[in-house]
């Protein structure tokens, strides 16, 4: 194998230092070349870039603000794009160069090349500072003008309570609902949501009507026109009416609807309220589902809520095998809770009941119930007492006397628990802060029961019905995100000798110290929140709970 020797490299001297070099058509070394020729030249090295503080956004050219992170692909290219020259040569390589991230500045790194003469190219890199500069964007500004809404909207129930609203806060922040609306106003009977986009108000449209049954009703004002361009400013708002019958309401549908819902009993109980009702008869166990056109067909009213539901102790129970889902059919003997010693029954008799002496008092009722797999004799039950019940419904005064059952069961409660005065050790989040801080997630009571006044008393009551419900209805605690609670307040010596109980238990009526008796063991079946169940709460300066 013969070596071939590689040709010899000519080299001529640079023409201003002497150095050698490979020929070029400049005949000068890259350092000399550098001297006499600035590709950077006409490309500025400093520069300014707007951010806003509320939503953190940059204004990227030519005006449209952009969500970018520090040192982000993104922000780079609202970097580069606030340059002028740029386009004059070839950019190679750009990159962040880090600085502190308090010193509103941003220094960045260009590698550039350019044809500086016949077949020559330069490669050159530099460095250019941006100066970020604070300011506010169009829809930031709308914010903190006040009243600059561009849609809204009003969701409304005409109900004597907050705990559908409650409800309602909870799936909102789960789903993450709450991020484009820029404020959130309580008014009577429900809420407004404020936008600065049509856009954002119709999605929260159209999450109300997959999560609740609801109605809607759009309108429009016009607030100025140009008829040079044929364009107009509107203002939008939007109407939303939820059905007002809520879970573990007693219904009494029309008989001609009832006929048409495979002659279902009129007198049913609401088991849930999805985007449809859901009711149940709960002496057979017949189901059915109404959605929200089919009701608004037809409207009617609720006959009873959970603030007329009535405790009794039960007696017997008797499942007699037929199930539907997790309801079991039974016969169940219930008395009224006075009727044992909390009610007044004399103490010398070992516990039996007299039922002469106190007459309607220690009446034993026979129901039948749709709660047969859960209840056992000696549990407490709520239920709603239709014996001498009075009802404004004509649907209701059509009802042959031997459809109208004694006793109504609802659900099973547990009052042991409650006496116990435990604190939570689980919290909610809420929207809204305080007055003058609309637009975020924050702290304080919230946007249900901001309004106060003489309300205020028994907003803390369905406040603490709904935290029950969520204690004891596993189903609605896979509907909401339930948070750690890093420190539970207790009551201090000064409350504990005016026997006052802890806030979260505000709904007792009795203000005296409970004293546990050996009778008042707490419930061993009490649905515990368990600790899986809970998220950690990772910002708790600018997340609200309700802890009142």
């Amino acid at each position: 194998m013969e070596f071939v020797a590689a040709p010899p490299v000519h080299r001529v001297l640079c023409a201003d230092c002497g150095t050698p070099i490979v020929p070029n058509s400049a005949n000068l070394c890259v350092a000399c070349l550098r001297n006499t020729q600035d590709i950077t030249e006409g490309i500025p090295k400093q520069a300014s870039v707007s951010f806003c503080r509320n939503c953190e956004r940059f204004l990227a050219p030519p005006q449209s603000w952009v969500l970018a992170r520090p040192e982000s692909s993104e922000l780079l290219a609202i970097c580069l794009k606030k340059l002028k020259g740029l386009n004059k040569v070839r950019l190679t390589e750009a990159h962040f160069i880090w600085t502190e991230p308090h010193s509103k500045r941003l220094r960045v790194s260009l590698t550039i090349q350019k044809e500086v003469l016949t077949n020559t190219i330069l490669e050159q890199t530099f460095e250019v500072e941006y100066l970020v500069q604070h300011g506010q964007c169009p829809d930031c500004a709308k914010l903190a003008a006040k009243n600059t809404w561009k849609a809204l909207v009003q969701v409304r129930q005409k109900v004597a309570h907050k705990r559908t609203f409650l409800f309602l806060e909870q799936l909102i922040l789960k789903h993450g609902t709450q991020k484009d609306t820029i404020s959130v106003k309580e008014v009577r009977d429900g809420l407004d949501f404020f936008y600065s986009q049509r856009s954002h108000a119709l999605k929260m449209v159209e999450f109300l009507g997959g999560v609740v049954p609801i109605r809607q009703k759009a309108s429009e004002q016009l607030l100025s026109s140009d008829t040079h361009t044929n364009t107009a400013n509107f203002k939008y708002t939007y109407s939303v009416e939820i059905i007002p019958i809520c879970k573990d309401d007693l219904v009494c549908i029309p008989l001609k609807q009832a006929r048409q819902l495979a002659n279902i009993n009129p007198l049913t109980l609401c088991t849930r309220v999805g985007n449809s009702l859901q009711l149940i008869d709960p002496s057979t166990l017949q189901a059915c589902e109404i959605s929200a056109p089919t009701y608004w067909r037809t409207p009617f009213d609720s006959l009873a809520a959970v603030s007329d539901l009535v405790e009794f102790t039960v007696l017997d129970i008797e499942p007699d095998g037929r199930s539907r889902g997790k309801y079991v059919l039974a016969d169940a003997q219930v008395a009224l809770a006075g009727a044992f010693r909390s009610g007044g029954i004399n103490t010398d008799d070992d516990g039996m009941m007299d039922y002469e002496s106190n007459g309607f008092t220690n009446q034993i009722f026979h129901t039948r119930t749709h709660l047969g797999g859960i209840l056992q004799p000696g549990d407490t039950v709520l239920g709603y007492h239709l014996t001498n019940a009075n009802f404004n419904s004509d649907d209701f005064a059509q009802l042959s006397s031997d459809r109208i059952p004694d006793i109504i069961l609802v659900k099973k409660t547990y009052p042991n628990r409650r006496k116990k005065n435990r604190a939570r050790n689980w919290k909610l989040r809420s929207i809204g802060k305080e007055a003058g801080e609309e637009g975020e997630t924050g702290g304080g009571r919230g946007v249900v029961g901001r309004m106060g006044g003489r309300d205020q008393k028994k907003i803390e009551e369905d406040y603490e019905l709904f935290l029950r419900d969520i204690e004891e209805d596993e189903e609605i605690r896979g509907a909401v995100n339930l948070y750690k609670a890093g420190d539970v307040p207790m009551k201090t010596d000064k409350e504990k000798s005016r026997g006052k109980r802890n806030n979260q238990y505000a709904m007792e009526v009795d203000e005296t110290p409970a004293v546990e008796t050996d009778d008042e063991h707490e419930e061993a079946d009490f649905p515990e929140v368990r600790l899986e169940e809970l998220l950690e709460d990772f910002d708790e300066m600018t997340l609200g709970e309700h802890n009142e």
